[in-house]
C-alpha cells in the first residue's frame, strides 16, 4: 500500500494546440528521463519525444496517445499524452477509462475552445479528478483570470487558482504559490533558474483575496484547518490536506499557470500532481462480477488477490502485437498465465514491459496500480485478464460512431493483399475506424471519424503496408428517420402445402425526438403470446438498417404494438418477425420519411480584418452561426455547418486569411435535410445504383 501512495497515473489531455505534448516534453527533462528537450515542430527535425510516429513528427500534431513513466520526488508518475484533434477522441477515450486522473491543459488565449469541452465531457464520464494548467501564458493577449472566469461559465468547473501568474505575454516571469504565499521568479538562459522572494506589494491585495476564495472552497474537509485559520497561523500541511481531499472528491478543480515553451510552471505543477491527485489506493474502480449477473463489485487495490488487468491499446508490430494494459488487482510476472474473460482462452506472459513513447523498456512484474505492455498476445481492445476465481470484467468504453466514409480500390494484386492486412490491423487497434466490401458497388469502404481521421490512415497505409490504391469522393453517413405516426395492420400469411405460416401485426409507427429508435409492447389480451413478442421486436430491429428511401439506417423511431392475432398451428417465432418486416416496410412509404445529415460544430478563430469573409462562407455552406468573441485583434466563431458542406472547407479558410485561420470542428446532432437538398441527393443516388 505504500508503494501504491506513491504512485500516480495521469493523463495530459486539451484541445489541439494546447501545449499539452511541449509539456510533457518538459515533465520528461526534469524528471530526468530525457537529457535534451526537443520541440513538437523544432528545427532539427527530431521532435517531441512522445509524438515517435514519422506523420506525428511532420503534422506537428498527435496522432496516437503514447505512455511513459517518470519519478518526481520519490514518487513515480504514469503518463499519458493524449491526441487534441477531435478526430481522435478514442484515444483520449480509451486512456481516460484506465487513468486514476487527468491534467486539463489550456490555451492561455484561446481559454475553453470546443475540444476542450469533449474533452471535459470525457473526464466526467469517467469520473476522474482534473488539475487544469493554463499554459501559453507568454503568449500576446494571454488572460488567466479570463480562461478561469469560461472554465466556472461553460464548464461548470469550480474551477480554484492554486498559483497566479506574474504578468502575462512578454511581461511573464513568474508565478504566486497561494499556498505558500510566495512568488516564485524563473531566470536564466531556459529559465532554469527559480528564485524565491516575497510577493510583489502590488499584487499582495489580489492574491489574498484568491487565497481566502481557495480556504473557503476546501475548508469543508478539514475540521482543524479552520480552527488555524482563525487563529492566525495556517497550518500548510492541513491546507494541503484539505485541497488534495476536495480535489479527489471532484469539487474543486486546482488551476495552475505557467508557460511549458518558456519552462514556467511546469515542476511546479509536477509538485501539484503528487501532492493533490490520487494514487491507486485513493480511487474506485468498478467491476461487473460475470458469474452473478454482471453485479457491481468494487476491485481492491491488492497486490496479492487475483490479477484482474484491461487491454486499454493495442499495437500491431513487426513481431507481434503489444498489448497495453491496466493492473487493476494482484500481480503479474514473467509466466503468469491470466485467462482473457471475453474469448476464454489462456495466454502466457512471456514479455512484460514499462513503455517510454516508443521504446519498450522490460520489468520482472507489474502490480496492482501498474501500466505495463505484454507482448506476443492476442486479444482486443477492453478485454480483461484475469487469474484464479477473479472472474471481474471492466467495464467497455463509449463508441461513437463513424460520421464520414470513403471508398478505396487497389490498383494491384499485392496492394490488395496488403490492404486487407492494413484494414484488419486499424480496425483492431481503432474502435472508431470500421471497414467493409460493398458487394453492390464492388468497393471497399472506409469510415471514420472524419477526414483528418480518414487521411491519417491512408497514409498509414501506403508507407507502412506499400498500398497502392485509389481513393473515391468522400460519402456522408446520412440516416433516414419519419415526419408522422400512421396505423398499421397487416396479416403474413402463407399456405403451399403442409404447414403453413400465419402473423398478424396490428399498430403504429411514430417518430421520436433525439431518441434511440425503439419497439413497444402494448398487446393485451393475450392477442399475441408472449413467446412471439421477441420476434416481433427482433423483426423491427432487422429493419432499421437499411430505410426504405435511400437505404440508409433508421433512427428516431417507435414501433409500437397493441393488437394482432395468431394461429395454433401456423404461428410461429418466423412468421411474427416476417409480419413486423413487412408490416414496418409498408407503412414507413406512408410515414414521410426523410434524411438526416451530420452537422458539425465548426470554432474558428480569425483575426478581425477576415471576420465577415469568414462568417460569409460559414452562410454559403448552409451554416447557422450560434457565437461570436470579438477582442481587440481576433474574432472567434462559433457555429454549425452540415458535414457535406465541410469538404475542402479548411483549405478555402487558410485562402480567405492568409493562412492565419484556426480552425477545429467536431460531430454535433443529426438535423433534417432540407427538402431540395434532398431531393438532388435523392437523384444522385438513384443514378449512382442504375
Amino acid at each position: 500500500m505504500s508503494e501504491m501512495a506513491k504512485l500516480r497515473n495521469i493523463g495530459i489531455s486539451a484541445h489541439i494546440d494546447s501545449g499539452k505534448t511541449t509539456l510533457t516534453e518538459r515533465i520528461l527533462f526534469y524528471t530526468g528521463r530525457i537529457h535534451k528537450i526537443h520541440e513538437v515542430r523544432g528545427k532539427d527535425g527530431v521532435g517531441a519525444t512522445m509524438d515517435s510516429m514519422e506523420l506525428e513528427k511532420e503534422r506537428g500534431i498527435t496522432i496516437s496517445s503514447a505512455t511513459t513513466n517518470v519519478s518526481w520526488k520519490k514518487h513515480e508518475i504514469n503518463i499519458i499524452d493524449t491526441p487534441g484533434h477531435v478526430d481522435f477522441t478514442m484515444e483520449v477515450e480509451n486512456a481516460l477509462r484506465v487513468l486514476d486522473s487527468a491534467i486539463l491543459v489550456l490555451c492561455a488565449v484561446g481559454g475553453v475552445q470546443s475540444q476542450t469541452i469533449t474533452v471535459v465531457r470525457q473526464m466526467r464520464r469517467h469520473h476522474v479528478p482534473i488539475m487544469a494548467f493554463i499554459n501559453k501564458m507568454d503568449r500576446t493577449g494571454a488572460d488567466a483570470y479570463k480562461v478561469i472566469a469560461a472554465l466556472h461559465e461553460k464548464m461548470g468547473m469550480n474551477a480554484v487558482f492554486l498559483q497566479l501568474p506574474i504578468g502575462n505575454g512578454e511581461d511573464f516571469k513568474g508565478i504566486i504559490d497561494l499556498v505558500t504565499m510566495k512568488a516564485f521568479y524563473y531566470s536564466g538562459p531556459n529559465n532554469e533558474n527559480i528564485h524565491i522572494e516575497e510577493i510583489p506589494e502590488e499584487m499582495l491585495a489580489e492574491a489574498k483575496k484568491y487565497q481566502d476564495m481557495l480556504f473557503e472552497n476546501v475548508s469543508m474537509f478539514c475540521d482543524n484547518l479552520m480552527e488555524s485559520y482563525l487563529e492566525g497561523h495556517l497550518d500548510l500541511d492541513l491546507l494541503r490536506m484539505a485541497i488534495r481531499k476536495a480535489t479527489i472528491a471532484l469539487e474543486i478543480v486546482p488551476v495552475y499557470a505557467g508557460s511549458a515553451y518558456k519552462n514556467i510552471g511546469t515542476r511546479a505543477l509536477l509538485d501539484g500532481i503528487i501532492q493533490y491527485l490520487p494514487s491507486p489506493v485513493d480511487v474506485t474502480n468498478i467491476a461487473y462480477d460475470i458469474d452473478h449477473h454482471d453485479r457491481e463489485i468494487v476491485i481492491e487495490s491488492d497486490r496479492d488477490k487475483d490479477v484482474v488487468a484491461m487491454v486499454f491499446k493495442i499495437e500491431n508490430q513487426q513481431y507481434g502485437q503489444l498489448t497495453y494494459i491496466r493492473v487493476y488487482q494482484g500481480t503479474i510476472k514473467k509466466g503468469t498465465n491470466l485467462v482473457n474473460l471475453i474469448t476464454r482462452k489462456k495466454v502466457k506472459v512471456g514479455r512484460l514491459a514499462k513503455l517510454h513513447a516508443s521504446n519498450m523498456e522490460d520489468i520482472e512484474v507489474a502490480a496492482a496500480g501498474d501500466i505495463a505492455a505484454i507482448f506476443g498476445v492476442d486479444c482486443a481492445l477492453g478485454d480483461t485478464f484475469v487469474t484464479g476465481e477473479a472472474h471481474f470484467s471492466m467495464r467497455h468504453a463509449y463508441i461513437p460512431d463513424p460520421i464520414l466514409s470513403l471508398s478505396i480500390t487497389p490498383l494491384d494484386k499485392k496492394s490488395s493483399d496488403n490492404m486487407s492486412k492494413a484494414l484488419n490491423r486499424f480496425s483492431k487497434e481503432d474502435s472508431t475506424f470500421k471497414s467493409y466490401f460493398d458487394d453492390e458497388a464492388a468497393e471497399t469502404i472506409i469510415s471514420g471519424m472524419g477526414e483528418l481521421h480518414l487521411e491519417v490512415y491512408l497514409e498509414r497505409m501506403r508507407r507502412e503496408y506499400a498500398c497502392n490504391i485509389e481513393v473515391g469522393s468522400p460519402q456522408v453517413a446520412y440516416r433516414e428517420s419519419i415526419a408522422k405516426e400512421v396505423s398499421f395492420n397487416y396479416i403474413h400469411k402463407k399456405q403451399s402445402g403442409g404447414r403453413g405460416q400465419f402473423a398478424r401485426v396490428a399498430g403504429t409507427i411514430s417518430p421520436l425526438d433525439d431518441e434511440d429508435s425503439r419497439f413497444v409492447d402494448k398487446i393485451t389480451g393475450g392477442a399475441i403470446p408472449s413467446n412471439y413478442i421477441p420476434a416481433c421486436e427482433k423483426g423491427f430491429m432487422k429493419t432499421l438498417a437499411k430505410g426504405g428511401l435511400a437505404e440508409f439506417p433508421i433512427v428516431q423511431v417507435e414501433m409500437l404494438i397493441n393488437d394482432g392475432a395468431y394461429h395454433e398451428v401456423d404461428s410461429s417465432q418466423m412468421a411474427f418477425e416476417i409480419a413486423t418486416i413487412a408490416a414496418f416496410r409498408e407503412t414507413y412509404k406512408k410515414a414521410q420519411p426523410y434524411l438526416l445529415e451530420p452537422v458539425m460544430q465548426v470554432d474558428i478563430e480569425t483575426p478581425n480584418e477576415f471576420r465577415s469573409s469568414v462568417m460569409g462562407s460559414i452562410n454559403q455552406r448552409r451554416g447557422l452561426i450560434q457565437e461570436t468573441e470579438i477582442d481587440e485583434q481576433f474574432t472567434r466563431i462559433v457555429g454549425e455547418v452540415p458535414l457535406a458542406e465541410i469538404f475542402g472547407y479548411v483549405t478555402l479558410l487558410r485562402s480567405l486569411t492568409q493562412g492565419k485561420v484556426e480552425f477545429n470542428m467536431q460531430f454535433n446532432a443529426y438535423r433534417k435535410v432540407p427538402m431540395s437538398i434532398q431531393e438532388e441527393l435523392l437523384k444522385k443516388i438513384r443514378l449512382d445504383k442504375s
